[in-house]
């Protein structure tokens, strides 16, 4: 009984941990996509290359990833990536077609082969810059605080040299 249990239990890590990487990536990109319901579709039509409807109440648009089906870390690279790049030219709240437009041109660089570091590249960024969190960014400037100097450790007085035992002079 127990190892059923068990053996349960470790089944079942794998997908709690999924549906907890997508819940966060559904929260984090909400406001990005419009809505959560938005943000959800475009989750888990990257998650699993499926077609992905976004909707702002008066217009509808769809797209399919060229990508195939991806993992949470390049979903977040690819959403992170879109909404930097939109930022960038003005747009912190698209529409439907504005949030179909640079996805399909993103995934499809990712489609031809092209790696994350080069797309970010040519759009003007760097895939860490990206990535790194905000939290992080508080620690990091926390880290720079100015140290205390230290104090010297006062010198070791010499020790006399002890005399060879054998006989044949010092050390």
């Amino acid at each position: 009984m127990k190892r059923t249990i068990v053996l349960m239990a470790l089944f079942a890590a794998p997908f709690a941990a999924w549906a907890e990487n997508r819940d966060q990536l559904v929260k984090e990109y909400s406001d990005f996509a419009g809505s959560e319901a938005n943000s959800r579709s475009l989750v888990d039509g990257l998650r699993n290359g499926k077609e992905v409807k976004l909707t702002d109440g008066k217009t509808t648009t769809t797209f399919t990833p060229a990508t195939g089906k991806m993992g949470n870390g390049n979903v977040k690279i690819a959403l992170s990536l879109a909404e930097a790049n939109l930022a960038k030219r003005g747009i912190t709240d698209p529409t439907p077609a504005q949030l179909k437009a640079e996805m399909t041109a993103i995934l499809n660089d990712r489609a031809a082969g092209q790696g994350w570091g080069k797309i970010a590249q040519e759009r003007g960024f760097k895939v860490g810059d990206l990535m790194r969190s905000e939290k992080a960014e508080r620690n990091a400037r926390a880290e720079k605080v100015e140290r205390h100097a230290r104090v010297d450790k006062p010198e070791r007085p010499e020790r006399p040299e002890r005399p060879d035992r054998s006989g044949r002079g010092p050390r």
